[in-house]
């Protein structure tokens, strides 16, 4: 097996398909990158049995073979090389690697190739693409409502629900819940489906902006293609929660706020409130806002006020500052509208200014 191959594009291939090798893994070859050469098109695979990552780049080839090379050392080394051509010279009946370039030559020990799992392909029957910016934003928005609760499997990921013209992420750990909807989509498709936060995050990770992605599912795995990439992930067996049920219709008590002056008052009023609840009293009537935070155990207590717009009857509740100041982080518009019932219904945040076709929808239960 031999090639030449330029260290930027080669360095750039191993790094978006890194985030799916497993460090200490059962089965050794999965800290490896699978390595296919066919003719000048090098294909590099990474798994970690829940997540598959593929990627096609053009090399000048000479001799076809596949291997299995370490990931860790061969990453390390070419991130320390300046842009080259470098070749590759591999035995693959002693798997003995040999890579030169301008300043030397570095040798290592790969692994069988047959060792490495075998990478589902999809189907062609359920596919429907989509843009990369919304799926960026989708994961973005409601990677933090993830439960961490291993009894409750059908909250451990993002729920992406897709009804034809409109595809919406949610999340939630019913303590916090996000449901982010994209309304201007086309397809010939209806269906939900449970992924991984893990799966999400590395996705969004190498997603580049602004271009479309073709996604494939079944009933176990879901694949997105995009540019000579193929992720492919392990879906979550269960049935997400029906969160438009628990999603106030009647909170008539509307507060509007600046985000960025109540986000940095309840980061300082999080300094004095207890570390087992995070509790902190917002005490609203027309015109003002009262936070208070206190620590009992110590005989802490802070309290500060904020000018806002009200339109409601006086009203004191309770939330967790912690998950309220994560939920205010993820909005971008200057001001930030919370819809308020008088029997502790969990409170609706929104911005109040959103991009046309979308609509962000942030939930937190409140604490009595």
């Amino acid at each position: 097996m031999k090639f030449v191959v330029s260290t930027t594009a080669l360095t750039r291939a191993l790094q978006m398909t890194s985030g799916a090798l497993t460090a200490h893994p059962v089965m050794p070859v999965l800290e490896d990158f699978l390595f296919e050469l066919h003719g000048n098109n090098l294909s590099i695979s990474t798994s970690n049995l829940e997540v598959s990552i593929n990627v096609i780049i053009e090399v000048t080839g000479t001799k076809d073979g596949k291997i299995a090379i370490p990931g860790k050392i061969l990453l390390d080394s070419l991130k320390m090389l300046p842009e080259q051509p470098v070749s590759f010279n591999i035995d693959t009946e002693t798997r003995g690697i040999e890579i030169t370039a301008t300043s030397g030559k570095y040798k290592l020990v790969g692994e069988k190739a047959e060792d490495f799992p075998v990478i589902e392909r999809p189907d062609k029957e359920d596919q429907l693409t989509l843009q990369s910016d919304q799926i960026i934003k989708g994961i973005e928005k409601s990677s933090f409502a993830v439960s961490n609760d291993e009894m409750r499997q059908n909250m451990r990921g993002i729920n992406m629900n897709i009804d034809f013209n409109q595809l919406t992420f949610a999340a939630t750990d019913a303590h916090k819940l996000v449901r982010y909807t994209f309304r201007e989509m086309e397809s010939n498709v209806a269906t939900s489906i449970i992924l991984t936060k893990k799966a999400m995050q590395i996705l969004g990770g190498i997603l580049p902006k602004n271009i479309p992605v073709i996604m494939h599912f079944n009933k176990t795995k879901a694949f997105f293609s995009f540019e000579k990439t193929l992720l492919s992930t392990r879906l979550v067996e269960a049935k997400f929660p029906d969160y438009n049920a628990v999603i106030p219709v009647s909170n008539d008590n509307i507060l509007t706020v600046t985000r960025q002056e109540l986000v940095s008052a309840l980061r300082r009023l999080s300094i004095f409130a207890s570390k087992s609840t995070n509790q902190i009293v917002m005490s609203i009537n027309d015109g003002s806002l009262t936070l208070n935070a206190q620590d009992l155990d110590f005989n802490n207590e802070a309290t500060e006020q904020l000018g806002c717009t009200y339109e409601g009857s006086p009203i004191n509740v309770g939330v967790n500052c912690k998950n309220l100041i994560e939920i205010l982080s993820l909005i971008d518009s200057d001001q930030v509208i919370l819809k308020l019932s008088q029997d502790n219904k969990p409170i609706v945040i929104v911005p109040s200014e959103q991009d046309p076709g979308e609509d962000l929808l942030m939930l937190i239960v409140t604490i009595s």
